[in-house]
């Protein structure tokens, strides 16, 4: 068992060749938000950016679209008719990402979930979008509700689940809150394996694993529980799968820059931190 260290740090972030071009350290797409819930896309996007992705495209409904192009002009935010996601987008999901793909040659990723809503069409959108795609994802919050309804989804795909708890038994483990660390560990391991797929669940002490190789991570405190706290780990992960880094490698570097981040955000912020905080304290981790 190996815990992550400020090592990963040089291994995700080599140092820079002299001369580079726009897309060589990734485009990364964000499918999220709903009529009701406008922020956490552009949570996602700006943790990216602080990770070091080059180009973020976000595709949401149209009124999260349109608040969130006014967060930043950085934000490039694409909005789709409704006010949730509905089947009828799917083809749009789709040759966007193809579209991503051929315009930064393969170096992309999507991050797919955050605020997207749990309407029964929204899933089903969802995993079938899933089931399509050829690229790594981060699969996140409301995306995971969907990933349970059928798992089998995931095999074969470049995967990256990023489930609490409760989401964790969604997917099929027990409630790992009251077993011992090595309880844990023996519990995400085994459902990784039994998803073939890449896991970084959050709880104190971070598990990564892929079924086979696991990694823990000790960064974080407990003033990390506020809302979008989880959307800026799924943006890190989304921008190292971007520029490059193995599924396992972008959920390590993940999980210790945001802890990393918000254990200097709260020796400010303390109870007051919020996600905006957090995104701020990225740049002091990773420099």
């Amino acid at each position: 068992m190996t815990t992550v260290t400020k090592d990963i740090l040089k291994k995700i972030y080599p140092p820079r060749p002299l001369e580079v071009k726009k897309y060589d350290y990734g485009l990364m797409i964000v499918i999220g938000g709903s009529e009701f819930y406008s922020g956490s896309p552009a949570l996602i996007s700006l943790a990216g950016f602080r990770a070091g992705v080059d180009m973020v495209r976000i595709i949401a409904p149209k009124r999260a679209a349109d608040i969130i192009a006014s967060f930043s002009p950085i934000l490039a935010a694409y909005p789709l008719p409704g006010s949730y996601l509905l089947k009828s987008d799917l083809a749009t999901l789709l040759s966007m990402t193809e579209a991503g793909k051929e315009v930064s040659h393969g170096n992309v990723s999507v991050v797919i979930g955050g605020g997207l809503g749990r309407t029964l069409e929204t899933l089903q959108t969802i995993l079938e979008y899933l089931s399509q795609v050829q690229v790594p994802v981060v699969i996140d919050a409301d995306a995971i509700h969907a990933v349970a309804k059928n798992p089998e989804v995931l095999k074969g795909k470049q995967f990256l689940l990023t489930p609490n708890t409760f989401e964790l038994t969604l997917l099929g483990a027990r409630d790992i809150r009251p077993l011992s660390q090595e309880e844990r560990i023996g519990e995400v391991q085994a459902l990784a394996g039994r998803l073939q797929t890449t896991l970084l669940v959050k709880v104190k002490t971070d598990i990564i694993t892929n079924g086979e190789e696991t990694l823990l991570n000790e960064t974080g405190n407990s003033y990390m529980s506020g809302g979008g706290l989880g959307d800026t780990l799924a943006g890190i992960a989304g921008a190292l799968l971007a520029r490059g880094a193995s599924l396992l490698d972008a959920a390590a570097g993940a999980a210790y820059i945001n802890g990393r981040a918000g254990e200097l955000a709260a020796k400010t912020y303390k109870e007051s931190l919020v996600a905006a905080d957090l995104i701020d304290a990225i740049s002091g981790v990773i420099n």
